[in-house]
């Protein structure tokens, strides 16, 4: 018999680790209803320039975190979001937890992260690796070179490419820049991992990260061969540090410990989800667990996840995972790199002051003054493009050597044209994704958008204008977070599996928007332009944007050695 609560007073917490900050939302496991919310901002949000605890300053493309950020994010939004919620906490059955991608922290064999032992906090190499963290791009193109040469079997599955932002290359970056702190490591974890660590007081790796981050592939991981001819010592890397018990996704990787209890105010042993990652966990919340649903979360970035019942080899794709989103499907992801990121960049640095006194003055943020300003145009009237490669290309060339551009520039070219020209190339480059699975016999039939970023809806119908097909949205404001709290639903039992839960308690749009004949023939001249330039600096053409990244690499070296 059954001990838990009766369906309608049943409670989930779905918990998302953003880049900035966590959000905890209470959803009822019935029918999926969101009750309360909360956000708690990282004290020392990202440090991608200066090292909190010392204020060195970082090299170029480093981007770290504090761990103890993530646990504070238990401590305060939690609990609150279960106030906001109004319930009897006794009433919450299971807490599910996602987190940003690839996002490593090195630990003892506790579990207690490196910057927190004494002596230990003003090496940078002790902390939180973020997603962002582009500096093994070097680590990782040896990775690849050798896994092309000695033709590697699970490259395929990766698109031909290992990205610097995955375990492996961030692993190797460690040992050949701080070998002393690596022999001190004892386990190399996802972010995901061990967040559910401090919830459980138990260590388990999660399938989605092990798969598209850790390489992998039926049942192993790369050879000690291969990794000691990177490196002698780093023959022992997936043995030693990264192998472990790996969950299923929707599985319960144990329950609730005393001190995590306490942090949250919810009841000791209840279920805690196995590990997910934000965009994977969202395509459930979006009822999207069929073949040919692609869900891009929309936000800093963009990644783009999609089940199928085919196993394919897509150029470029991030990764393709059995049961790697719902089991019993193949999980694609593909992504780009900068999205939100670059229309922020280009807010922040960019604007001229006449532009954010005016949104001022109209009461309205300079991101919205922007897109109304470029919602008047016809398609093509800037007379730009744009290559949306700020923060690197993670799909389809993997590569984050590659940095953004903007040509037609003139004198007479204003703030909100350049504005839309970046909005367009975020919505080329999602056409090109969407393109290349379609070629390469894993065809996209919805396309599903999800984050924050769907408040612009004239981005929104950009996207469906670009990609010439309707676009659904998720029906929540927070899905990864109900994603998590739909994968906590099925660990403690309320559902026999992920799909029955998503189809009671996900919510989707469908058709949200729909694509403009004339505005899409007009961007089909654009997305050609796109393409030209995509292949010229992207395929090898010209290498200048490589030249450029070495040359900033040599000047800060410089300066540092003259300091």
């Amino acid at each position: 018999m059954s001990t838990l609560p009766p369906g309608d007073a049943q409670y989930a917490i779905g918990v998302d680790f953003g880049t900035l900050s966590g959000r905890a939302v209470v959803v009822r496991v019935s029918d999926g209803t969101e009750l309360g919310s909360a956000v708690f901002d990282y004290p020392h949000a990202v440090m991608d320039n200066t090292l909190a605890a010392t204020g060195e300053k970082l090299p170029p493309e480093w981007a770290l975190q504090v761990p103890s950020d993530y646990v504070d994010v238990l401590r305060n939004a939690v609990p609150e979001a279960v106030r906001e919620a109004g319930i009897d906490p006794a009433q919450v059955i299971g807490i599910g937890t996602d987190f940003t991608a690839c996002t490593m922290v090195p630990t003892t064999a506790d579990g207690t992260p490196l910057n927190e032992l004494p002596g230990f906090e003003s090496r940078p190499h002790a902390y939180v690796k973020l997603w962002k963290h582009h500096a093994a791009q070097g680590q990782a193109d040896r990775i690849n070179a050798l896994a092309a040469e000695r033709k590697e079997e699970w490259l395929a599955r990766y698109g031909g490419l290992i990205s610097s932002e995955w375990e492996f290359a961030k692993g190797l970056q460690l040992l050949e820049e701080d070998p002393e702190l690596y022999e001190r490591m004892d386990h190399w974890v996802e972010a995901a991992d061990w967040i559910i660590w401090q919830l459980t007081g138990q260590y388990t790796r999660n399938a989605c990260t092990a798969g598209y981050k850790g390489i992998y592939q039926d049942g192993q991981y790369p050879s000690r061969e291969f990794l000691g001819a990177l490196n002698p010592d780093f023959a022992g890397f997936a043995e030693e540090k990264v192998e472990h018990t790996i969950g299923a996704l929707g599985s319960s990787a144990g329950t609730l410990s005393a001190e995590a209890a306490a942090w949250t105010g919810l009841p000791e042993g209840i279920a805690v989800a196995v590990g997910n990652v934000d965009a994977h966990v969202a395509a459930p919340a979006a009822k999207a667990t069929t073949p040919g649903q692609m869900v891009a979360i929309m936000g800093t970035s963009t990644c783009h996840v999609m089940n199928s019942d085919r196993l394919a080899e897509v150029p470029g794709m991030c990764g393709v995972v059995d049961g790697g989103i719902v089991d019993g499907l193949y999980g694609y992801e593909a992504g780009q790199s900068g999205v939100g990121d670059i229309f922020a960049w280009f807010v922040e640095n960019q604007v001229p002051a006449s532009d954010v006194e005016a949104a001022s003055n109209a009461g309205v943020s300079v991101h919205e003054y922007l897109t109304a300003q470029a919602e008047r145009e016809p398609v093509g009237g800037h007379g730009l493009i744009a290559l949306d490669w700020h923060s690197g290309n993670r799909s389809v060339l993997v590569d984050h050597q590659l940095s953004g551009t903007v040509v037609g520039l003139t004198l007479s070219t204003k703030a909100h044209e350049v504005y839309r020209a970046l909005l367009e190339a975020t919505a080329f480059g999602a056409r090109k994704i969407v393109e290349t699975f379609n070629a390469s016999g894993v065809p996209v039939t919805e396309f599903v958008a999800a984050g924050g970023l769907l408040r612009n809806r004239f981005l929104m119908q950009t996207y469906s204008d670009v990609l010439r097909m309707p676009i659904s949205t998720i029906g929540s404001d927070q899905g990864p977070a109900l994603g998590s709290a739909i994968h906590a639903a099925v660990a403690a039992g309320a559902y026999p599996d992920v799909r029955a839960a998503s189809e009671a308690m996900g919510s989707v749009n469908r058709a949200a928007y729909t694509p403009d004949p004339d505005r899409a023939d007009a961007y089909d001249l654009l997305y050609a332009e796109y393409e030209q330039l995509h292949d010229y600096f992207g395929r090898g053409s010209n290498q200048v944007m490589r030249r450029l990244k070495e040359l900033r690499r040599a000047a800060y070296s410089k300066a540092t050695v003259n300091a």
